[in-house]
């Protein structure tokens, strides 16, 4: 149950249907889903030898090529269909919809089809962009005016079919639950069943012993988890330089060559991603180290050639030992880019002392280290308004809380008014007030004690990834079957009492209002340390600090949509996190730093 194989064998087919030569024409939205599994020189070996946007203006005729336009099902992408049918470019045109069509739009297809060139219409449901293997993204840059009337309908519609892309591409007819009190969440849900029951014919899959859950929740329950700085690889990657579409724009940044100015971070396409995405920072120097060492061995090897057989060998290995080189340089550059940014930014520092906000419960010590750092000029602006963030939500209800004076120190440390501003508005949106589930593990004594216990175990080392999602609680409970009902209802006929207690093997979290890395990284943990159960992270995007707070910055003069208060969740916390392991940061610059020089040696001596 892979997204991205999903993803992949709708391509494939789309290719291999259509035989002869073709051209692919995309939008810009199923550009970004097919880039995600497909490279250009894969997709070129289908007999695809154009690939052109259905944005741009019209070119040449070339009535020898076959069309396969793969495009969102949309009006405008309609519109667009019936110009291209008045004066045919192509042969014949096959076309493939990444969504279900409203049953308007075959017929307006077929009334422009005056030259009878179009072959073919199919619903292929590749509507997501498939990040891991169990992580998708819709790629919605907001949903911050879901409350202002006609402006919400294309957000909600986008996200309700996105869930139902998903529920297709992997042959799911699922039991759904949503978070309660969340109205977001139970309009999708709503909508999803809705469209469940009158599609009936294509979710006809195979019925499973125990039914798969969707499971809709609100990003308004935990706000905290996107304003922390994160220590895994794949995670800090989109926290310090942003991941787009698997992408990572490295220009501007200094010492980095042009030719890595763009560079791609595939789990699919890079063995050592794949293996390293979810190590953390002190791990992942080390692994980068040995990976170049052993590109070191296999150069030092390369250079004994004294036959014909050695020769052969030679030419036969050199597109994996030229690819390894282009991944040695990649992560090497990677990892330099992101200890310099640790070092400039005092992460470490800053960090710790978020942590300490997001896991303890002790405003005496939070005030003196939240005042101490707002106070150093070293500490950027953003990252002091993350901890006013944090420490705000987490003492809002205490009487003594300083908010009202870390407002008045981010100002005179030069935060716009704007930026000082946030603080009210994620207290007015993601406060205790909106918030339904036990975000803090302080709603209850067992909440309480299983906390302690857990830090007590921990110890000090593992200081910067104390934190757990509160997902990672919310999936615990449904894999043992023991998700509240009233903070987390079903939708649809009532389910006997003995079907609530079994618990669901297979699990789509769809995340209104965006996901984060750190989450993804819990998934994927989950998954492989429990065989028989497969979950499976979607949301409307995927989230950083800056973007969550470019979110909040949205939401100013915007009412609070559809409250969420009240209500428990559990209060398990997980204990499978990864050990901390994070070397001093010199130890970390030092081993960048050696295998950065390596590297360019060893690159220098190819050329």
């Amino acid at each position: 149950m892979s997204c991205i194989a999903a993803v992949r064998d709708y391509v494939t087919r789309m290719a291999k249907d259509v035989s002869g030569m073709k051209v692919l024409v995309m939008d810009a939205e199923t550009t970004g889903f097919v880039s995600m599994v497909y490279t250009q020189t894969q997709i070129l070996q289908h007999e695809v030898f154009l690939i052109d946007a259905i944005e741009k203006a019209r070119g040449d005729k070339m009535a020898h090529l076959k069309a396969i336009y793969f495009v969102r099902p949309t009006h405008e992408n309609i519109e667009r269909l019936q110009e291209e049918f008045k004066d045919p470019r192509y042969g014949e045109y096959h076309i493939f919809f990444s969504n279900i069509m409203r049953d308007s739009m075959l017929p307006k297809l077929a009334e422009a089809d005056e030259h009878e060139v179009v072959q073919s219409v199919q619903e292929f449901y590749a509507d997501f962009l498939a990040i891991n293997a169990d992580c998708v993204s819709l790629g919605m840059h907001s949903i911050a005016h879901m409350g202002s009337g006609m402006m919400a309908q294309p957000t909600f519609d986008r996200m309700q079919s996105g869930v139902v892309a998903l529920l297709l591409a992997l042959k799911k007819r699922p039991l759904i639950r949503y978070q309660g009190r969340s109205e977001m969440a139970m309009r999708v849900a709503e909508s999803v069943l809705a469209t469940i029951n009158e599609e009936a014919d294509l979710f006809a899959f195979r019925k499973t012993d125990v039914p798969p859950l969707l499971l809709l929740l609100d990003r308004r329950d935990d706000p905290v988890t996107p304003l922390l700085n994160q220590w895994t690889y794949q995670a800090m990657v989109h926290e310090l330089l942003g991941i787009s579409n698997n992408r990572v724009d490295l220009r501007d940044r200094p010492g980095v060559p042009k030719e890595l100015e763009q560079v791609v971070l595939s789990m699919e396409q890079d063995p050592f991603f794949a293996t390293n995405m979810y190590n953390n920072y002190g791990d992942l120097a080390e692994e980068v180290k040995a990976m170049m060492d052993n590109f070191q061995a296999k150069t030092k090897s390369s250079k004994t050639i004294s036959s014909i057989a050695d020769m052969q060998k030679f030419v036969e290995d050199y597109p994996e030992f030229k690819k390894m080189s282009g991944d040695v340089t990649k992560h090497v550059t990677l990892m330099g880019e992101i200890n310099r940014l640790v070092d400039k930014m005092s992460l470490m520092e800053c960090s710790q002392v978020e942590q300490e906000l997001a896991c303890t419960l002790d405003h005496t010590s939070a005030v003196s280290e939240v005042e101490a750092l707002l106070q150093k000029p070293s500490i950027a602006i953003p990252n002091k308004l993350r901890l006013v963030l944090l420490y705000a939500l987490r003492y809002e209800r205490n009487g003594e809380n300083r908010i009202a004076n870390f407002k008045e120190l981010l100002a005179v440390s030069g935060a716009s008014p704007e930026q000082v501003q946030l603080v009210d508005i994620i207290l007015q949106h993601y406060g205790a007030q909106q918030r339904a589930g036990d975000l803090y593990g302080d709603k209850s004594t067992l909440g309480l004690l299983k906390k302690t216990m857990k830090r007590q175990m921990q110890g000090v080392q593992n200081v910067y990834t104390q934190h757990s999602p509160l997902l990672a609680q919310t999936l615990e409970a449904v894999t043992k079957g023991t998700l509240s009902e009233a903070s987390h209802p079903y939708l649809g006929p009532e389910l006997p009492a003995a079907q609530k207690k079994r618990a669901p093997t297979e699990i789509f979290v769809f995340m209104i209002g965006g996901a984060t890395y750190e989450e993804a990284r819990y998934v994927g943990e989950m998954n492989a340390a429990n065989p028989g159960v497969k979950i499976v992270l979607s949301s409307t995007t995927m989230h950083n600090g800056d973007t969550f707070m470019e979110e909040l910055s949205k939401l100013s003069g915007e009412a609070p949509a559809g409250g969420a208060g009240g209500g428990g969740g559990s209060t398990w916390e997980m204990a499978t996190g990864i050990a901390a392991n994070i070397p001093d940061r010199k130890q970390v610059a030092a081993l960048t730093s050696s295998v950065t020089s390596s590297v360019t040696k060893a690159v220098g001596k190819l050329q």
